[in-house]
């Protein structure tokens, strides 16, 4: 079994990216910078029993994290398609991004190799392009728990 990589860590410069969204619209991170916070939800893969209800989560509490002027996405493996459709059969109103080369989960140390999918990790880049906050799930059927990420958000303010 491979050695899980380091996660990204909070106080340095977000890797930038250009990910998909389940629209088919590109998404930079640069875009945010100076304008909103950003809260990067890397998840396994869309329609599994964890990822579900904890996606249907972060769309419940999408006013909380706008109200602390942040941008909500979250992150998997799955292509553009499967976001779509995972999007619409849920309601989903927060923006997925396709990371099918897996660029952005290995960027910010995030890759698990064995499984060929991301770390169940949340990461908030501040309006400054930093890295302000990182939790990695340790066990990955454990779902995160939004009103922590919300609680670091007001910190930001």
């Amino acid at each position: 079994m491979a050695a899980p990589t380091t996660p990204i860590a909070a106080g340095t410069t977000a890797p930038d990216f250009t990910l998909k969204d389940q629209n088919n619209q590109d998404v930079r991170l640069t875009e945010f910078r100076g304008k909103k916070n950003v809260v990067l939800l890397f998840y396994p893969l869309d329609w599994s029993p964890v990822c579900t209800p904890e996606n249907q989560c972060f769309t419940k509490d999408l006013p909380d994290f706008t109200k602390y002027n942040a941008e909500v996405f979250g992150v998997s493996v799955d292509s553009v398609w499967s976001h779509k459709a995972f999007a619409e059969k849920y309601g989903l109103k927060h923006r997925l991004l396709a990371d099918m080369q897996r660029t952005v989960c290995k960027e910010y140390g995030l890759f698990l190799q064995d499984a060929n999918i991301s770390r169940r990790a949340t990461v908030i880049v501040d309006k400054n392009g930093t890295v302000a906050w990182v939790k990695v799930q340790e066990d990955i059927k454990q779902a995160r728990d939004d009103r922590e990420i919300i609680d670091q958000l007001k910190r930001l303010q």
